[in-house]
């Protein structure tokens, strides 16, 4: 029997995932390897492996992707190993079979096994002689009414790059030219398929871990149907509300799934499961996927462990263990969703998640990190194990709301709100759930009260300026004085709205809330803040840097800007001005673009792409393009003016009384 035991271990990736890998190795006993990009240079994986090996560069192109750079870091580092995470060059045939040609042990599957799943189109073709059940394709060039909707998919990649729904014929090439664009741009290859789009389907998917002895597990069943532009958000272990027949029905497709292809190591089977109960394959993902923490608390397993022992040619048992309890998980992303789900960058000061039995933090960041523009959004992912799936939502819910995080806009809100939607809690799942419940889960929570947390934050700053230091102040009531109210104004984030706050500083004691009926102060210091609202005492946790303050309470977090008491009216931007609203990098623009064109109101213009996702920038009225600052290539910061669009009055409805 083969043995390679595995002494030094790189990992060819970066972030939460490296983190991850490493503290399995560490439990092991093995060596950890990184390699950096100049952008990661400092970064938490960086810190936490024994050695580290730079790719000179910043872009994924020039660094994470290039495998000889890769193979090249390991062999300079004395490793025997490879694992390459998640992403990246995880499910690069060509890559492995470079790990292995340096005499390196490779973790993960055979290469032939991810030649054949590489494609999405040949995968399925292989699926159908396995008899694991499929949707019909369906050849664009002969698409007609009864096809749509229509799915587009990037046959090369996932992640929900090159994807598209179809809805209506006539769009249905520019659709195409569209998906193909992003392919290739992703993947480096623009092949793109169609397929039925199905209508509130679930996300299903089966662990599969397999050993060279014959041996496949199928570890369940896992639901992933929450997901923002067909990228999971939100992932359980079990999937609910399935009956016993359609998971037999599952797991043995997996099963077959797996032994077509001769599998060994960690992959995934994911199936489309639709309002019916019927399921439909659609792609192995040959790797460890994000989502495999919930798994491994319902089976009381470490799944990268099962990997290395594989890799070295270890068997696994006979069965795996049996499941206990419910396991969910949620990715916590730096993006704003109310916005488009723009990705959000900037320092990071504060990662802080309470400690609970049942609770698990896999992230790549520390509070002091920074966020940059290169990488993909994702901040961590939280994880609740308990023996109920009512439980563990509670659980985690309830964890992420009391979570301390400062710094850019997250999703944590959302998260929060998703977790506690009616549909949700009723196992109501489907992959549509955003775009009927968007609205309601980014709109503001019941119980948020942004003025009093700006008045705990006022008077924190004022106790700061006036003491000096950390001594709590106590009293029991408002004294009067006869100074005048002093008053600060706050813009919250990522809503814009404002708040002005007034309160009095007598010369001893604490500052003092003006004009603010059914507040009583009971306790201020510079990072704490003790109000009673209506005869109830609650607590404000004040932090400050700079002219950003955010202020945490037991069941909600807001985050100010101090504002001036006057604006400069020099900040206005050119009306019709396009700007930049995240770092990245212009892609492509509208075909013809060039500024003395016309364009009509909501037309796309420019593709900037940033933290691995795609966003358009529109027109914001009809009229003429009088400048134009982009082109594809083109680096750009936040505020960079794109463009400029002058409004033509020809364009506006004329009032009928007017006319």
């Amino acid at each position: 029997m083969r043995s390679d035991v595995i002494q030094t271990l790189l990992v060819a990736n970066r972030g939460e995932i490296a983190c991850r890998i490493f503290r399995t190795c560490r439990d092991l006993g093995i060596t950890t390897v990184a390699v950096y990009s100049d952008a990661d240079d400092g970064a938490l994986h960086v810190r936490e492996a024994d050695l580290a090996v730079r790719l000179p560069g910043a872009a994924p192109a020039d660094t994470y992707l290039r495998g000889d750079l890769v193979v090249a870091a390991a062999l300079a580092a004395g490793a025997d190993a490879v694992h390459p995470g998640y992403g990246f060059l995880s499910e690069n045939a060509a890559f492995a079979a470079s790990v292995q040609d340096a005499g390196l042990v490779w973790v993960g599957p055979p290469v032939k096994a991810i030649e054949l799943m590489a494609s999405k189109t040949r995968a399925k073709e292989l699926m159908a002689g396995a008899g694991v059940p499929l949707l019909a394709p369906v050849d664009p060039a002969t698409a007609a009414e009864d096809d749509l909707p229509l799915l587009l998919k990037a046959a090369a990649g996932g992640g929900g790059r090159g994807m598209r729904i179809v809805r209506e014929l006539g769009a249905l090439p520019g659709e195409l030219l569209a998906a193909a664009a992003e392919a290739a741009s992703a993947f480096g290859d623009g092949e793109v398929f169609a397929e039925p789009y199905v209508e509130r389907g679930r996300h299903v998917e089966v662990q599969v871990m397999a050993d060279e002895h014959d041996t496949v597990w199928a570890l369940g069943t896992r639901d992933c149907s929450l997901q923002r532009r067909h990228q999971k958000v939100i992932e359980e272990a079990p999937a609910p509300g399935l009956d016993d027949a359609l998971r037999t029905r599952l797991r043995d497709a997996a099963t077959a799934a797996a032994r077509a292809v001769g599998y060994r190591g960690a992959g995934t089977v994911e199936f489309l499961v639709s309002a019916d109960g019927r399921p439909y394959f659609l792609e192995m993902n040959t790797r460890l996927q994000v989502e495999h923490p919930v798994t491994e608390a319902v089976f009381g397993l470490d799944l990268v462990a099962l990997q290395l022992r594989v890799a070295e040619g270890g068997p696994l048992g006979a069965t795996p263990p049996s499941p206990s309890g419910h396991a969910v998980e949620a990715r916590l992303y730096a993006e704003d969703p109310a916005r488009d789900w723009q990705p959000q960058t900037g320092a990071l000061l504060a990662l802080d998640l309470p400690d609970a039995p049942g609770l698990r933090l896999d992230t790549g960041y520390t509070g002091g990190d920074t966020i940059g523009v290169h990488y993909d959004p994702m901040l961590a992912k939280v994880i609740a194990h308990a023996p109920t799936r009512a439980e563990a939502v509670r659980l985690l819910a309830r964890a992420l709301e009391r979570a301390r995080i400062h710094g850019p806009v997250t999703n944590r809100e959302l998260l929060v709100r998703s977790l506690r939607h009616p549909d949700f809690a009723a196992a109501r799942l489907d992959t549509g759930f955003y775009d009927r419940h968007l609205a309601a889960v980014t709109a503001p929570a019941a119980g948020r009260d942004p003025a009093r947390a700006a008045l705990a934050g006022a008077l924190a700053a004022a106790v700061t300026a006036t003491s000096g230091g950390p001594a709590p102040t106590r009293f029991g009531a408002w004294r009067n004085v006869p100074s005048g109210p002093q008053l600060k104004r706050y813009r919250s984030e990522p809503d814009g709205a404002e708040h002005e706050v007034a309160y009095r500083t007598p010369r001893t004691g604490a500052p003092e809330p003006h004009d603010a009926p059914g507040v009583r102060v009971l306790a201020v210091t510079p990072d704490r803040v003790t109000l009673e609202l209506d005869g109830v005492a609650r607590h404000f946790t004040v932090r400050a840097d700079g002219d950003r303050v955010f202020v945490d309470t037991d069941a909600a977090s807001y985050t100010f800007t101090a504002l001036p008491r006057f604006t400069d009216p020099a900040t206005h931007t050119e009306p019709g001005s396009l700007l930049a609203p995240m770092p990245g990098t212009v892609v492509r623009l509208a075909e013809g673009l060039a500024a003395g064109v016309p364009v009509e109101a909501g037309q796309p213009l420019i593709w900037l792409e940033a933290m691995k996702m795609e966003h358009r920038i529109l027109a914001p009225a009809s009229g003429l393009l009088t400048a134009l600052h982009a082109a594809p290539g083109h680096q750009v910061e936040v505020g960079a003016l794109l463009a400029v669009v002058q409004e033509d009055p020809a364009a506006i409805p004329v009032p009928e009384e007017t006319a």
